[in-house]
C-alpha cells in the first residue's frame, strides 16, 4: 500500500487523539491561545470576539443598541454581535457580557442575538456564541422570557442548516443553559456552569447545599452529555470551537473543508489482542487509520464505552464511531446508544461520511438498563443509521453480536460497504453463551460439562461465528487484513463521494 505524499504540516491547533485528562489536570492546551497573564484587564465582549475570529475580520453590529428599561446594561444591552471569519470562512458571532447585569437577557439583548441568527440564516454561515448569562432579566419579566422563546425558535429553525456552536464561559442559568443545549456542539471552560436553577434556588426549594460547580460545572456536564468539550480557559475553548468548525461545512449540503495531510503506513491490528476478552484502546486503532493528528474526539468523558470523533481521510472530514473495549468491554448501554445516535445524526445533517469500527458483545442486559429505557435509546441509534444518507462504511474488528451487530451500521441496516478482519466473529451471541441454549441436552448428559462446553463452543465458533461464514453468506462484502483498513476506507470514500442523498422527509424520531 502506498503512503500518501506529505503535502503540508498536519493539524496542530489543538493536539488531540486522546480525551481530556481527568479533572483537574490541564490538557490539550492550544499553543495559539495562552492564558491571559495574571492581573491583566479582562477582555471586553468585542475583544473576545476578535480573539475568536481571524485577525482583522470582525465587523461589529448593533453596538449602540440600549435597553429601553435600564441604562445599567450599557451599549449593546449586555451582548456584542457581529460577523467575521474563521479560517477564511464567514461566521456570525456573539458574546454575552457577564459584567452587564450578570449577562442577563433583556428584550434588546435578545433582539440582537435574534438579528445575528437571522443574518446567519440568510447568509448560510455558521454561528458561534460565547455564552455567560444569569438568565432572563427579572426587571423585564415576560419581555425577557419572550426574548428567550424567540432565540430558541431561531436556533431550532437553523438546526441542521448551518453549524451552531456554543462556548459557555461562565455561569449560565435558565434560558442561558437551554440555548446552548439546542446547538450542535457545547464547549465549556473549567470556570463555567450550566443549570436551570442556581444554587440559591436549589438551597431554598430543595434544601440541597451545593455550589455552582457541583450543580452544573464541566465535571457534571462532560459526564452527562450536555457538554462535548472542556477548555482550560476561554482562550483554549475558543480554539476548540475554531477546530470543530474546520470539520464542518458552512451550510448543510455545502463542500466539506479539505486540508493538506500526511499519514504513516502502519498496521492498526497491532493494537487488538486476538483474545476476545482482553481489552485495548480503540483510539489507537483510529489514530492509525486516519490522517496524522486529525482525530478530534467529542464527549470523551460521557459513555466512554463508545468513541465519537471527527477525523480526516486524505484531507477530507469524516465522522468515526467506534465501540471502546477499554470500558465495559465495548458493550452498548443506554447512554452509549444516545451518544452514538446524536453523533450519527450530526454527521448525516452536515454530510460527513461515517466510518464505523465494531467490536461489541451486544447491548448491556439487566433490570437497570431496561428501566433506563435501553430499548428506546437503542432505537435512536438504529433510526439514526437507517436514516443517514451519507457514505457509511463498517469494519468489524473482533466481534459483533446480537442486536448491537445490527445497530452498529450493519449491511442489513443500510451500510454502503461492510468489511471484517479475518479473526472477527459475527453472530447472535458469543459461543460460550450460545451453546448453553443450542446444546443444552448434550451439556446435561456430559460427564465433564466444562470440557464439553469448550468443545461445543469451539465448534459453534467455526460453524456460526467465523468471519468466513459471514463472507460466504454475503453479510460482509469482503474480509480484509487490518493493515489494509485505511486503504479500503479511502477507496470507499472516493467511490461514494457522489452518493445520492434522499430529499429531506419528516420522521418521528424515538427521542
Amino acid at each position: 500500500m502506498s503512503t500518501p505524499m506529505r503535502v503540508g504540516m498536519p493539524e496542530s491547533a489543538v493536539p488531540v487523539g486522546r480525551p481530556l485528562a481527568p479533572f483537574p489536570a490541564r490538557s490539550l492546551r492550544a499553543p495559539e491561545a495562552p492564558p491571559a497573564p495574571a492581573g491583566e484587564t479582562p477582555l471586553t465582549p468585542v475583544q473576545r470576539l476578535e480573539r475568536l475570529c481571524d485577525r482583522g475580520s470582525l465587523r461589529v453590529l448593533r453596538s449602540e443598541v440600549r435597553s429601553p428599561f435600564t441604562d445599567r446594561a450599557g451599549d449593546g444591552d449586555g451582548v456584542a454581535v457581529g460577523a467575521g471569519e474563521i479560517d477564511g470562512r464567514p461566521v456570525v458571532v456573539y458574546a454575552e457580557d457577564p459584567k452587564a447585569l450578570g449577562g442577563s437577557l433583556g428584550a434588546a439583548h435578545a433582539q440582537s442575538i435574534c438579528r445575528a441568527l437571522d443574518i446567519a440564516e440568510r447568509a448560510q454561515v455558521p454561528v458561534v456564541g460565547l455564552v455567560s448569562s444569569a438568565g432572563a432579566r427579572l426587571q423585564e419579566g415576560l419581555a425577557a422570557l419572550a426574548g428567550y422563546g424567540e432565540i430558541f425558535h431561531r436556533i431550532v429553525q437553523l438546526s441542521g442548516v448551518v453549524p451552531q456552536l456554543s462556548v459557555v464561559c461562565g455561569p449560565s442559568a435558565g434560558g442561558g443553559a437551554y440555548a446552548p443545549a439546542l446547538t450542535d456542539l457545547v464547549i465549556m471552560t473549567r470556570e463555567a456552569a450550566m443549570f436551570l436553577t442556581g444554587p440559591g434556588v436549589v438551597r431554598e426549594v430543595m434544601g440541597e447545599d451545593v455550589d455552582a460547580a457541583g450543580l452544573g460545572g464541566p465535571r457534571v456536564h462532560s459526564g452527562n452529555g450536555v457538554c462535548h468539550l472542556v477548555g482550560d480557559d476561554e482562550a483554549h475553548a475558543v480554539q476548540f470551537a475554531r477546530r470543530a468548525l474546520s470539520y464542518l461545512p458552512s451550510v448543510a449540503g455545502g463542500p466539506l473543508p479539505k486540508r493538506p495531510y500526511s499519514w504513516d503506513a502502519c498496521d492498526p491490528g497491532r493494537h487488538v489482542p486476538a483474545e476476545h476478552r482482553k481489552v485495548y484502546d480503540v483510539r489507537d486503532v483510529i489514530a492509525d487509520i486516519v490522517d496524522r493528528g486529525s482525530m478530534f474526539e467529542l464527549a470523551p468523558r460521557w459513555a466512554r464505552n463508545i468513541v465519537t470523533s471527527f477525523a480526516r481521510i486524505e484531507g477530507s472530514p469524516a465522522g468515526v464511531l467506534a465501540n471502546q473495549p477499554r470500558h465495559l468491554g465495548g458493550v452498548i448501554d443506554a447512554d452509549a446508544a444516545q451518544k452514538a445516535a446524536r453523533f450519527v445524526r450530526t454527521c448525516h445533517l452536515f454530510g460527513l461520511p461515517l466510518i464505523v469500527l465494531v467490536d461489541t458483545p451486544g447491548f448491556l442486559p439487566g433490570t437497570k438498563q431496561e428501566g433506563a429505557g435501553v430499548i428506546r435509546h437503542g432505537a435512536k441509534l438504529v433510526h439514526a443509521f437507517a436514516e443517514a444518507d451519507v457514505p457509511k462504511v463498517t469494519f468489524v474488528l473482533r466481534k459483533s453480536y446480537g442486536g448491537a451487530h445490527i445497530a452498529m451500521n450493519s449491511g442489513a441496516l443500510g451500510a454502503d460497504m461492510t468489511f471484517a478482519w479475518p479473526d472477527a466473529q459475527l453472530g447472535v451471541m458469543g459461543a460460550p453463551q450460545a451453546v448453553q441454549f443450542v446444546n443444552k441436552r448434550e451439556l446435561a448428559a456430559a460427564g465433564d460439562p466444562v470440557r464439553a462446553r469448550a468443545v461445543l463452543a469451539a465448534a459453534y465458533e467455526e460453524e456460526q461465528l467465523d468471519s468466513r461464514v459471514a463472507a460466504t453468506g454475503g453479510w460482509v462484502d469482503e474480509r480484509i487484513e487490518p493493515r489494509d483498513t485505511r486503504d479500503r476506507i479511502a477507496w470507499a470514500m472516493r467511490l461514494l463521494a457522489t452518493r445520492t442523498r434522499t430529499p429531506p422527509r419528516a420522521h418521528n424520531v424515538p427521542l
